[in-house]
């Protein structure tokens, strides 16, 4: 007869370890964790997890800055440093030692700014609440960090100094050349022609290429004009490129183009009514620059109710805080292009 000694299976119950603290599965009881002796940690990597990756499916603008590390205690300034371009060289006369070239340095300064906020909850939303209503806190805490950091970067980006504005086509198809923003109309849209003039003003400035191409970002309502065009129809027919980068959705011309609704609009008054304009960004390798702190990158905190509740344990809270800062670190290799689309007269400012 088979016999079991139930003693060895006494203690399995007696200290389980819980997501807050220690519970006995006998006589229920339970007891805090203490010290060292928490998994707390293990909730906050799983939150900082989806803090990180819907920050990470909003930054579009941040996908081709040259980072710029800033060490700790190094001072809240970040300086870029370029060599001045050398003319080339002339031919020599024998035996008479050439002038020199004088060898010159600029440099850029950018201080860093910190950004951040949070959400508070309360012990009953968090203990009646349906939903996981701080993983939905944490999922809505990684989008609004994302947004924050990407217009951030945009509308450095925007304030370049190159701009391009789309030819107005009239009905029989001929262009009227555009020479300032108010001027523009739902004629002007982002055609295959303008892409052209961007590309040669990149090339033109000798703009280095980011793995062989250029890049532009976009708005969705200037994509669905370019998306009619015969060119962008006939390069995307049979096959697309292999799309890598966030937001990515074609190539044309040797740009890629990538797409997202934090492109920048602006409301320009008309006859009687507003429309939009959309700013959008050509640029090459190196273009514009992010500060990257040391210990100042993307951060989430939680704070249980046991750590920020007051007397009563009333609460919690979520936030993220980052620090960063962007800067455009060569004027001649970014240009602006404003144009209309077919959504101007519906689409508003972001």
């Amino acid at each position: 007869m088979l016999k079991l000694n139930l003693q060895h299976f006494a203690e399995a119950g007696t200290l389980v370890n819980a997501t807050g603290n220690y519970v006995n599965t006998y006589d229920s009881t339970q007891v805090a964790f203490e010290g060292a002796n928490t998994l707390t940690p293990t909730m906050k990597t799983y939150y900082d997890t989806e803090l990180l990756e819907n920050a990470r499916a909003e930054l579009v603008h941040t996908q081709f800055g040259k980072k710029q590390p800033l060490p700790a205690h190094r001072g809240k300034t970040v300086e870029w440093r370029k060599w001045n371009t050398l003319e080339d060289a002339a031919a020599l006369t024998e035996g008479v030692i050439p002038t020199g070239q004088k060898l010159g340095q600029s440099s850029i300064n950018v201080p860093v700014a910190q950004y951040g906020t949070y959400v508070t909850v309360s012990d009953q939303l968090e203990l009646h609440a349906v939903d996981d209503v701080i993983l939905g806190a944490a999922e809505e805490l990684g989008a609004s960090a994302g947004s924050t950091m990407d217009k951030i970067a945009r509308n450095v980006l925007i304030s370049g100094t190159n701009v391009i504005y789309a030819d107005k086509i009239s009905s029989d198809g001929t262009a009227t050349e555009v020479t300032s923003r108010d001027d523009l109309d739902e004629s002007a849209k982002l055609t295959p022609a303008v892409i052209n003039k961007a590309v040669t003003y990149l090339k033109k400035m000798k703009a280095p290429k980011i793995d062989g191409k250029y890049m532009a970002i976009i708005h969705p309502s200037v994509a669905y004009d370019l998306r009619q065009s015969d060119e962008w129809i006939e390069a995307h027919k049979y096959a697309s490129p292999e799309e890598i980068y966030n937001g990515e959705i074609g190539e044309l011309h040797g740009v890629r183009f990538i797409e997202t609704t934090e492109a920048k609009i602006v409301e320009v008054a008309g006859d009687g009514s507003s429309k939009a304009v959309y700013l959008s960004l050509f640029f090459g390798k190196d273009a514009y620059g992010e500060i990257d702190p040391d210990g100042g990158g993307m951060e989430m905190i939680i704070k249980d109710k046991s750590e920020a509740g007051g007397p009563l344990n009333q609460f919690s809270t979520l936030g993220y805080k980052f620090s960063t800062a962007f800067k455009i670190l060569y004027e001649d290799r970014m240009v602006r292009v404003e144009s209309c689309s077919s959504y101007s007269g519906s689409d508003s400012t972001n």
